[in-house]
């Protein structure tokens, strides 16, 4: 008979950090101090992003973290953003924040992102977290990475000594986890192919991984004929794509065929329900770590 895959139950392994995140946050309020700060700063209306932010504020409010949101319109000067960001670095109660993305048409991303004070970085897509990261220093993660290294660790997949295949080559996502599978730790230690839109024979490469990271940007790209049987399979991808049989007009996808391809797999990263949620508690992590000042003193 086949083994049925494990899904990797993400809701249950967020809201477990979460819990051990509040039981410090009480032990912290208990000794007469403010709990962690965390920020974001949200430029236009684009809806993926006030769901993320709105989902950031939910887990602080689960966690007794302040949470605050500073919302600006699309049409915001870039030297008035970077105000913003000057004033939160400088502002002693906030702990860590982030500068949503993506921004406008207009506004420079790489000129913002390194405006922002390193040790509020809580992305961790400043270029000092992301040069310690390279050197396998204490830094900020990245989120999302870090959220698929939660996963991976929690749900007590090995990965040392894996052929691991990374799709996506972002900066955000694609390029630091094939960084992070790669290095000496655990999880990590993996040997890493980062596949991108010019590799050829892209699926005879998916279909040699034991650990395959969708992560390329396109709705049910990984099929099953990708797919190594008893692979381990973590999508990143979120796409909502119109649905009229559901409540709310659409529905959300990753970047793998779930269906067929749960089939091959020995583990799964269901979407959603999967990635995302451990990138909001990541962002939790990194804030508490940086109200006590953990990686820079």
């Amino acid at each position: 008979m086949p083994v049925l895959p494990k899904i990797i139950e993400g809701k249950f392994i967020a809201d477990t950090i979460k819990d051990e995140i509040a039981v410090e946050v009480r032990k912290i309020i208990a000794s007469g101090k403010r709990p962690p700060h965390l920020v974001a700063v949200l430029v236009g209306m684009d809806p993926a992003s006030e769901s993320y932010v709105s989902g950031k504020e939910k887990a602080c409010k689960q966690v007794g973290f302040i949470s605050s949101v500073y919302r600006y319109p699309e049409g915001i000067s870039q030297e008035k953003l970077l105000e913003v960001v000057n004033f939160l670095n400088n502002d002693e109660e906030v702990d860590g924040f982030i500068v949503q993305l993506p921004l406008p048409e207009g506004l420079r991303e790489d000129v913002i992102i390194e405006s922002i004070d390193y040790r509020k970085d809580v992305d961790g897509f400043h270029p000092a977290n992301a040069g310690r990261m390279m050197k396998n220093l204490p830094c900020f993660l990245p989120a999302t990475p870090m959220g698929i290294l939660t996963l991976l660790e929690r749900s007590n997949i090995d990965t040392e000594g894996k052929n691991c295949v990374v799709l996506g080559r972002s900066n955000i996502v694609g390029t630091p986890v094939s960084i992070l599978m790669g290095r000496k730790a655990k999880p990590g230690n993996s040997t890493v192919t980062l596949c991108h839109s010019k590799t050829k024979n892209i699926t005879e490469i998916c279909s040699r991984a034991d650990i395959l990271i969708a992560a390329i940007g396109q709705p049910h790209f990984v099929k099953a004929d990708m797919v190594k049987e008893g692979a381990v399979v973590i999508d990143v991808g979120i796409h909502r794509i119109p649905d009229n049989t559901s409540p709310k007009g659409y529905k959300i996808i990753g970047d793998v065929a779930f269906d067929e391809v749960m089939k091959k797999c020995s583990f799964i990263s269901p979407v959603p329900g999967g990635v995302g949620l451990l990138t909001i508690v990541s962002l939790l992590q990194n804030t508490l770590k940086a109200y006590r000042k953990e990686i820079y003193p």
